[in-house]
């Protein structure tokens, strides 16, 4: 038999050194656990304060209500995208008003966060699916996204986020406007440059 010193460490450059782990990976599977640990907490105290049957039928009706809303939400924006995708010689009267105040995104999560087993999710599905308190975290969030946006770096030059911003940029001088108002999706070709 035969041993063999293991190789020298070399090393390692500056390049290839391992990068630090990012705040949100670190943190989103430690609040995930957390917040598993809590629905299961809060349904061992229901439980014992009524009995398993109220945490089934409570679970139960979760999923009912849930499920409506998620099926109501989905219809709600199939049809505002059958309104929008309307035959383009077809006269439009005036946009109805979305039913429950807008926000269908946050409805479909409401109803979703419903149908996951567990009484927090259950409190905060139903905030999302009653209007009122749909409408102040939708603004809510429109802030803290605008913010978000507004301190965001500018992409490097040759990175996938500037060249979404050049085509973004691109595609509003493209825009033709029409004195009615209305906007035509164009195209502008110099075939002077080959």
């Amino acid at each position: 038999m035969t041993t063999s010193s293991p190789p020298p460490v070399r090393p390692r450059p500056d390049s290839a050194r391992p990068r630090k782990r990012s705040r949100v990976r670190t943190v989103v599977p430690l609040a995930v656990a957390a917040w598993a640990v809590l629905e299961i907490w809060l349904m061992t105290v229901v439980a014992g304060a009524t009995n398993g049957f109220v945490v089934l039928l409570s679970i139960l009706a979760g999923f009912v209500l849930g499920a409506a809303a998620v099926k109501r939400a989905g219809r709600s924006a199939w049809r505002n995208l059958a309104a929008s995708v309307q035959q383009p010689g077809a006269e439009q009267g005036p946009e109805p008003a979305p039913a429950g105040g807008g926000r269908t995104g946050l409805h479909m999560l409401g109803g979703i966060l419903l149908i996951i087993p567990g009484f927090l999710s259950d409190a905060v599905g139903l905030l999302l699916i009653f209007p009122p308190t749909r409408k102040v975290v939708g603004a809510l969030a429109d802030r803290g996204a605008a913010r978000a946006l507004r301190h965001r770096p500018e992409p490097e030059p040759g990175s996938l986020g500037d060249l979404y911003q050049q085509a973004r940029e691109a595609e509003e001088q493209a825009r033709i406007h029409r004195p009615d108002g209305k906007v035509i999706p164009g195209e502008v070709v110099d075939r002077d440059h080959h």
